[in-house]
């Protein structure tokens, strides 16, 4: 009689018991085991390799924050400059309204106003010169995309196609960068198919 109840109580633990199933915990701690199982040179290589990541990054980074600070240290007043050089074109403006004025040009005041706003003028470049700002040439020179901007065409075969021959607005390098391009007109030679056209409109109109 014993010896059922027995073997009936080691069915019962056979089949009637819950299986155990192994929990995440288990199997990340069985991950941590497999890492430890790792050799010490397998461990040192992984550090290694960690290690020049991170100082690769760091580099990276310190390199980004110099080129930053040198930047904002050369060209910080860049927006401030563009704001000047509205002052230098509105007093070449006046200079060009009161020469253009014939009441003007006739009174003995005319030349005392134009001599005080040539000395104003060459204050501002000189200023500007000091920190680092100069105006770029343009006349007589061959037309640069980088700094100037051809505004119009002037027909001249005296001269090579390309060359400057007006300055419409004077621009400015600060340092090595573009503070603004200059805007000029560049000459245009004149096909002899457009030069006999011209002249047999000149010789229609004088028979007429």
């Amino acid at each position: 009689m014993e010896k059922e109840k027995r073997e009936d109580q080691n069915n019962l633990n056979e089949e009637g018991s819950p299986q155990i199933k192994e929990s995440d915990d288990q199997s990340s701690d069985k991950g941590d085991k497999d890492i430890e199982r790792k050799n010490p040179e397998e461990k040192i290589v992984e550090l290694e390799e960690k290690l020049v990541r991170q100082l690769a990054e760091m580099e990276n980074q310190r390199r980004r924050y110099e080129k930053e600070k040198e930047e904002a240290f050369e060209y910080g007043g860049f927006s401030f400059a563009k704001e000047i050089l509205n002052l230098i074109d509105n007093l070449e403006r006046s200079k060009t309204t009161l020469q253009s004025d014939e009441n003007i040009k006739n009174s003995e005041a005319f030349k005392t106003m134009i001599d005080h706003l040539d000395i104003i003028y060459k204050d501002m470049i000189s200023i500007l010169k000091k920190n680092n700002i100069y105006p770029i040439d343009s006349i007589g020179k061959k037309l640069d995309p980088n700094l100037h901007q051809a505004m119009m065409e002037v027909e001249d075969n005296t001269k090579e196609s390309g060359t400057i021959l007006q300055e419409i607005q004077k621009g400015f390098m600060m340092k090595d960068r573009l503070l603004r391009p200059s805007l000029v007109g560049v000459a245009k030679k004149v096909n002899k198919k457009d030069e006999n056209s011209s002249e047999n409109g000149k010789n229609s109109t004088e028979k007429n």
